[in-house]
């Protein structure tokens, strides 16, 4: 069905409640997700915010290597706030230059552009690389180790705790498959100019060129990012995304966290066997547009008796390819909707149901701006809720 018409096919229904926005449920196909040799996976679709497949999702596990996934979040951030610049040069500390485990081998008596050891941290997984950035946003790598647990915080990232910035082992550096999915979406959502050099195959520096350790980026041209990591506690970790075009227009994004496989080969065909999966056995397609008029509910107590509600972002649904019929829409408002009500402000939540189960819980906001009424009609809308 296309999907207009499936728009058309929704049935709206309309009741009042004051329902809390829950969490997306993990979607089921019909055929189970693969078997993946891994301690802990998880497999997402970035355009509607769901989980395809899932193993473990909350057990800690050391990060490795992932760790610089914060690293360089914090460092796009300082360069889009002009804390650094990419052309900035970098002095290379002794702790930098000493660093232990992989290396872009940064020569202390040079001093490297913000980019370069952006590129040898993220293709190379440099250690050096990593704690000369840190140094360059905070200081002292402990200040910018701070800053990655702030930051870690504000992105939801709750069974996280970061001590350094490269990923060297400690057990007390801790994350898990569902926050690391956080962080790589964030850094997908935004920063997406800084997100290419994630797809760089290899990178040279000091005439001693290394490749991506991503080799999906190798095998499969759909894939553009993002990043491997390994130590004896991790094992072989690896977190892929691709983008592929959707059955009905567009791409899909989805991005699969692969923790704690046996090797180098095994953490990359996990990987790409959790993207075929969801590839082959999902679509995705968007149900609203951003700003998109959904109902005009009766607003009290302001300066117009109807507000317009709808939503602040596209809203997609990833279901088991064949299954976008027989859904229906229900809209749940605040009850009474009470001015002032600003855009954005949320004032309901829609419930996306099918066969008695509910697909998501979406909030739905204010698409226009109501001030509150003169005192004359406050207080009419006061008697007429009285006999509500």
């Amino acid at each position: 069905m296309k999907l207009r018409n499936l728009l058309c096919a929704l049935s709206i229904v309309v009741f009042t409640s004051s329902a809390v926005l829950a969490q997306l449920p993990v979607i089921q196909a019909d055929i189970p997700p693969p078997v993946v040799t891994a301690r802990a996976y998880v497999l997402f679709d970035a355009s509607s915010g769901q989980i395809l497949a899932s193993q473990a999702i909350s057990d800690r596990f050391e990060p490795a290597s992932l760790t610089k996934l914060m690293t360089a979040y914090l460092v796009f951030d300082a360069i889009k706030t002009k804390k650094l610049s990419l052309g900035q040069n970098v002095s290379v500390s002794e702790r930098a230059w000493k660093a232990e485990g992989s290396r872009m081998f940064i020569d202390p008596k040079q001093s490297p552009t913000v980019e370069m050891l952006i590129r040898g941290m993220i293709v190379q997984s440099g250690n050096d690389a990593s704690i000369a950035l840190a140094e360059a946003v905070a200081g002292t790598e402990d200040v910018f180790t701070q800053l990655m647990n702030k930051t870690a915080q504000k992105l939801g990232m709750k069974n996280t705790n970061f001590l350094n910035s490269t990923g060297l082992p400690s057990p007390q550096h801790y994350s898990t498959a569902e926050d690391l999915l956080l962080l790589a979406n964030a850094i997908i959502r935004d920063f997406p100019a800084e997100f290419a050099y994630y797809k760089e195959r290899e990178f040279t520096h000091n005439k001693i060129t290394q490749p991506n350790r991503n080799r999906l980026l190798f095998i499969d041209p759909t894939v553009d990012g993002l990043k491997t990591g390994h130590t004896d506690a991790a094992g072989y970790c690896l977190i892929a995304t691709a983008k592929r075009p959707g059955a009905t227009g567009g791409e899909r994004r989805l991005i699969s966290v692969v923790l704690g496989t046996n090797s180098d080969s095994a953490r990359t065909q996990e990987s790409q066997k959790l993207l075929n999966y969801g590839y082959q056995m999902f679509d995705s397609q968007r149900m609203y547009t951003k700003g998109q008029a959904i109902a005009a509910p009766q607003i009290f107590k302001g300066t117009q008796n109807t507000v317009k509600l709808g939503f602040d972002r596209d809203i997609w649904l990833t279901l088991p390819k064949e299954k976008f019929t027989g859904i229906t829409a229900m809209l749940s408002t605040t009850q009474p909707l009470l001015a002032p009500l600003q855009p954005g402000q949320k004032a309901g939540i829609m419930k996306l149901v099918r066969d008695g189960k509910t697909l998501a819980e979406i909030p739905v906001v204010a698409l226009e701006d109501v001030k509150v009424a003169g005192f004359l009609g406050r207080g009419w809308d006061a008697i007429r809720l009285m006999f509500k």
